[in-house]
């Protein structure tokens, strides 16, 4: 007589995911998605723009930066646990058409996950790491010491509204740990110019706007 053993089952696909802090660090090199590496699930993070996208460049002179302090990886859940923090505190204090807010990354690195069996039974099925090669779990950012992660640009009577949304911001981003600091830039909103420069320039002519 036969004796059938029932096979244990996999991994319930509902389970949480695995924390942020284990895909911190920058170890391998950029593996983004391609034709060699399919069914990467999309990034959480879909719209990078928020506020009045469209102002002319001269109504929004304020800009401040939330600047990466180290070289790590920022998953695509929390840049839009970032974005949407920064949006929703913004949008109460300072009005919805008062500034412009631009996310400066982009998830494009897949992070990868060995899924195990963890039900009774499961050490003789697993292969242990014979052909470990993960599946894709998700993307991250992938970050360099200063460099900016989200800015904003506004008017100059926000300046503390801004400030406390990005320093909220940068505590939702910390699901996978990091320091992030807040800059206040020099520079005329999102343009490449200093504040004084780009008044003289525009009072010579030499910054006009084309339409």
């Amino acid at each position: 007589m036969k004796k059938y053993i029932k096979q244990p089952e996999k991994e319930d696909a509902n389970m949480g995911r695995r924390p942020a802090r284990c895909y911190r660090y920058c170890k391998n090199k950029p593996y983004p998605k391609s034709r060699f590496c399919r069914g990467v699930p999309d990034p959480k993070i879909r719209i990078f723009d928020l506020g009045r996208k469209k102002a002319d460049v001269r109504e929004l002179p304020l800009c401040i930066h939330l600047v990466s302090d180290e070289y790590e990886q920022l998953s695509s859940e929390a840049l839009e646990a970032g974005r949407i923090c920064a949006n929703k505190y913004l949008v109460k204090n300072c009005g919805k058409d008062q500034f412009h807010v631009r996310v400066r990354l982009h998830p494009f690195h897949v992070i990868r996950i060995n899924k195990m069996l963890s039900c009774a039974g499961a050490d003789r099925l697993q292969t242990g790491m014979r052909g470990a090669f993960g599946k894709p779990q998700g993307t991250v950012a992938r970050v360099n010491i200063g460099q900016p992660i989200m800015s904003v640009r506004t008017h100059d009577r926000h300046k503390l509204h801004v400030i406390e949304a990005l320093r909220r911001a940068k505590s939702s981003t910390r699901q996978t740990e990091g320091t992030q600091k807040i800059y206040v830039s020099r520079k005329w909103g999102f343009t490449k110019f200093d504040r004084e420069e780009y008044e003289e320039l525009l009072a010579i002519g030499r910054i006009f706007r084309t339409e």
